[in-house]
């Protein structure tokens, strides 16, 4: 249960900035899925916490995937670049955290 909350905070926090996105070039109406996903996003985050997930895993899984959905995202919906030294910085940030939850004690 607690990794479908994060999945569903990660989910509604990527939905939040691809809609903000939409929303700077001026389509208005998007602001209202960026404040939702917004919301949403943390109100499931503060789910994933109070059902024990530690805040450095929980924090570090979300913007690791956050950054990494967001950016392919934006490549296939925008057309925005994706270098390969960009993708070189999300490997880095996913093993980071993959080195975050390893070192948890709790395991």
């Amino acid at each position: 249960m607690i990794w479908l909350l994060l999945g569903g905070a990660i989910v509604s926090e990527v939905g939040a900035t691809l809609s903000l996105r939409m929303a700077a070039h001026g389509r208005k109406i998007w602001l209202l899925p960026v404040v939702t996903g917004y919301l949403v996003a943390f109100w499931l985050l503060s789910l994933t916490l109070a059902n024990g997930m530690p805040i450095g895993v929980a924090y570090g899984i979300w913007t690791a995937v956050g950054v990494a959905l967001t950016a392919l995202l934006g490549r296939l919906l925008f057309k925005e670049p994706f270098t390969w030294v960009m993708a070189l910085g999300v490997a880095l940030i996913v093993g980071g955290v993959l080195l975050i939850e390893l070192g948890n004690p709790a395991h």
